[in-house]
């Protein structure tokens, strides 16, 4: 068993399966989410979103998040590579080639924790949830003796306010000394999103902090005199949220000629995503010896081969091979997000397989990962005991983790959707 992996009776481990505290104070929460002078902001927040939140906390050992910082180094230090760039770009569309100093913000790294310690599952440029998490973490209580040194050890520094400097860092970077005045939080239909409720908390974020934003369609968005508008308000910068990732789509014009142009900058953006979220990027960084043909330092990859599991990208040569032992791989598109057209190998039916390989050979990339089960945290749910799986994600920006969260879930993929559910916040132990 590797460092990372621990023993299966480690304190973490033990809390998972024997701690079934409800640790969420709905007070504290309603403060840390700004609805303290709305009592029934809560009870509408939760009635739309009733799985957004766990009720407990996620236990992971030290050695295991020191274990997913090294992993999530090693990639920095790869993508940093001109090979790796040059290789990677290559494949990617037009605007993930237009140059910027952005660096892309909210990077998250998901892991599941293996028994020979976290393997990284993929790596997403526009990951959701990192302020929800912060609330979520403020309102964590001691309900335990067991679960108090855990608590303590909880980071003082102001996450959110991390957040707002990480903001200035991408205009500073891309704009110099020049004034950020006004930001626009843009997705599709954003009303309609499920996460819509961080949208509007980033907004109230944001004006703490000096700078006026607005929560707009990307749509609505237009490029005039040589500058970003939502209406009649120009936009400085752009934090994206959309799940067009290559600003392709007609209905993004606007946001994609302002990011051709330099017309506002936009985080995060193509190439972020080109980069390190395209899934193509894990068959990559799990090849020792393409590694060390871009260059790689021999330490870096040592970290990539144990701590992301093998990935192949599907194609006519090994799809049989693929098929015959589906049972120890996982498939997703190249581009996906949010679980969608992925599946379990081992639950992976015949006609679906057909699906995937009419996919492939009409231009849509797929990947086979080695499947890695999640960890698993017991809980009381309506008083019946629950095992629900467990997604740890780390949001990084400029290679820092700034938070480590995790998703509680049941079924093949992360899920809102089941009982008991949804964001918990992760604790060392």
């Amino acid at each position: 068993m590797s460092a990372c992996g621990g023993s299966r009776d480690d304190a973490a481990a033990q809390l998972n399966r024997d701690c079934h505290c409800v640790s969420v104070d709905r007070s504290r929460l309603m403060a840390a989410l700004g609805l303290a002078g709305d009592p029934q902001g809560l009870a509408r927040l939760l009635d739309a979103h009733p799985h957004l939140f766990a009720d407990s906390a996620v236990f992971v050992a030290p050695m295991q998040l020191a274990c997913m910082a090294r992993t999530i180094a090693a990639v920095e230090q790869v993508v940093a590579l001109p090979g790796w760039q040059s290789r990677v770009l290559a494949q990617a569309g037009a605007h993930a080639r237009v140059v910027t100093p952005a660096r892309g913000v909210f990077l998250g790294y998901d892991f599941h924790l293996g028994a020979d310690g976290p393997q990284l599952i993929e790596i997403n440029t526009n990951a959701g949830g990192a302020l929800l998490n912060v609330a979520l973490r403020q309102a964590q209580v001691a309900c335990c003796d067991a679960i108090n040194p855990a608590l303590c050890l909880r980071e003082s520094s102001d996450t959110a306010a991390a957040f707002v400097a990480m903001f200035r860092e991408e205009w500073r970077l891309a704009r110099g000394d020049a004034p950020l005045l006004r930001m626009a939080i843009v997705d599709d239909q954003p009303e309609g999103q499920f996460l819509y409720p961080e949208f509007e908390r980033f907004a109230q974020l944001f004006a703490a902090h000096g700078l006026a934003a607005v929560v707009i369609d990307a749509a609505a968005l237009a490029v005039r005199d040589d500058a970003l508008w939502a209406g009649d308000q120009r936009i400085d910068l752009v934090y994206n949220r959309l799940t067009d990732f290559s600003l392709d789509e007609p209905r993004h014009a606007a946001l994609a000629e302002a990011w051709r142009r330099d017309l506002a900058v936009i985080t995060p953006h193509p190439r972020a995503h080109a980069l390190y979220a395209d899934k193509r990027n894990l068959a990559l960084l799990t090849d020792a010896a393409a590694l060390r043909g871009l260059g790689a330092a021999e330490a870096d990859i040592a970290a990539l081969l144990a701590g992301i599991p093998r990935t192949v990208v599907v194609d006519a040569t090994n799809a049989a091979a693929l098929w015959e032992a589906r049972r120890q791989w996982f498939f997703k598109p190249a581009t996906g997000y949010g679980s969608k057209a992925a599946y379990r190998g081992d639950k992976l039916t015949r006609g679906k397989w057909e699906e995937i390989l009419a996919a492939v050979a009409a231009g849509h990339a797929y990947v086979a990962q080695t499947l890695v089960p999640p960890s698993e945290r017991h809980l009381q749910v309506d008083g019946e005991p629950r095992a629900l799986k467990v997604d740890i994600r780390n949001y990084v920006y400029a290679g820092r983790v700034q938070l480590v969260s995790a998703r509680l879930y049941q079924g093949q993929t992360t899920n809102f959707r089941t009982p008991g559910g949804g964001f918990a916040p992760v604790f060392a132990a």
